[in-house]
């Protein structure tokens, strides 16, 4: 568990609520300045929520094959054999980086959503074959997303990687990374990545806890989102503004391919104190197709709690922005969104739902959409699964 995490855990007490929370510092910055009609109302237009098929929760600190499950912070499932891929966040709290392997019972007549079952587990391996090193130490990464790519029967994975700040200065440079894996949780490969997401020791760059959050594969592409904005992209959100945060392509080769902005809305609602931590970015990301995309924008407020929106978004008409170094320099046109669902209706307390995949279609044509939450192993929040009939896509 970072360090983060154990802030929010704290501020829960303070607050005697069931929510957890802390933000990196925010930093001046040039404010972004998106062009005039960026958003759009028809942004990846037609895809909606149709139904409600139900949550389920798996219990705390569920041992599977000698681990600890909990941290789920990404998912994504083999449409081929009905396997499901889930990444724990956790780095050696309680065992190494890795994902876990299951199935998730959906009707495909009814669209009844039974639940979800853990069966199996694979340690993350670094080239040479061995776990990666514990939190704080080099070397060490910070699993956040994945996807499985049907082409290389094989795993796309973000790692949001670390580094020192003024609160943090013992927490050794760890790069933020995209990587993919075997089956078996072997090293394949990385993407390169765009000098702009360099993770620095100083006030440029990524944030500290604001790399990949969010991994998606394409039919033709490869995307990958920042959770937050650059020290060089301005602060991150608060009450008043939101921010900016990157999105980059990659082609099925690993070729680079362009970098767009993408607009986190303000902070739904002020933390108690005023003074209070918040922290807001996007978590997840899924491809619709090359072009549209949803995403998840998870805020957590001190004193209020989480809050978590679906949106839609498309890259189309949006400015390439890989060779800015500051968006606040010039105006562009982030990518145009709109509003899916505000996810809090559906549950209650809302969680920190981090993770997002595609799941069976029904016999109806809905496709079904699975949201999932990290419970950051914390007893006063869960692991939890949102299973809803989408259509339009």
């Amino acid at each position: 568990m970072d360090d983060k995490k154990v802030l929010r855990g704290g501020a829960v007490l303070a607050a005697a609520l069931l929510v957890a929370g802390a933000a990196p510092a925010a930093a001046a910055g040039p404010a972004p300045r998106p062009a005039a009609g960026a958003q759009s109302a028809d942004a990846a237009a037609g895809v909606r929520i149709s139904r409600f098929l139900g949550e389920r929760r798996l219990p705390h600190k569920m041992q599977v094959e000698g681990t600890t499950v909990g941290g789920i912070s990404g998912m994504d499932r083999d449409p081929r054999t009905g396997t499901w891929y889930f990444i724990s966040d956790d780095r050696w709290r309680y065992d190494p980086a890795r994902f876990y392997t299951g199935r998730v019972d959906i009707d495909p007549r009814t669209g009844a959503f039974s639940g979800v079952r853990i069966s199996g587990v694979r340690t993350l391996k670094r080239p040479d074959g061995s776990p990666y090193p514990g939190f704080g130490e080099p070397g060490s990464v910070d699993p956040e997303a994945i996807r499985f790519d049907p082409r290389g029967n094989r795993l796309l994975w973000g790692n949001e990687g670390d580094r020192p700040d003024a609160a943090h200065p013992g927490i050794a440079l760890s790069p933020l990374s995209v990587q993919w894996a075997g089956p078996d949780g072997g090293h394949r490969g990385a993407l390169p990545l765009p000098a702009n997401l360099e993770q620095t020791t100083e006030d440029r760059g990524p944030r500290r806890n604001y790399g990949f959050e969010a991994v998606a594969v394409a039919p033709h592409r490869l995307a990958a989102m920042a959770e937050g904005p650059r020290y060089e992209d301005g602060a991150p959100p608060t009450v008043e503004r939101g921010a900016a945060v990157r999105l980059t392509l990659w082609n099925r080769g690993g070729g680079l391919l362009a970098q767009h902005a993408y607009r986190v809305e303000p902070l739904p609602a002020a933390p108690v104190p005023a003074d209070g931590h918040a922290d807001s970015g996007v978590s997840e990301i899924l491809a619709i197709d090359d072009h549209r995309y949803l995403a998840l924008e998870r805020s957590w407020m001190e004193g209020v709690g989480y809050r978590v929106r679906l949106y839609a978004f498309d890259v189309r008409g949006a400015t390439d922005v890989l060779r800015r170094d500051r968006l606040g320099d010039a105006p562009y046109r982030p990518v145009a969104k709109r509003l899916v669902a505000d996810l809090g209706r559906y549950a209650d307390p809302a969680q920190n739902l981090e993770a997002m995949a595609w799941g069976p279609r029904l016999r109806t044509g809905e496709r079904t959409l699975l949201i999932g939450s990290d419970d950051n192993f914390d007893d006063r929040e869960v692991t939890q699964f949102l299973a809803f009939a989408v259509r339009g896509r």
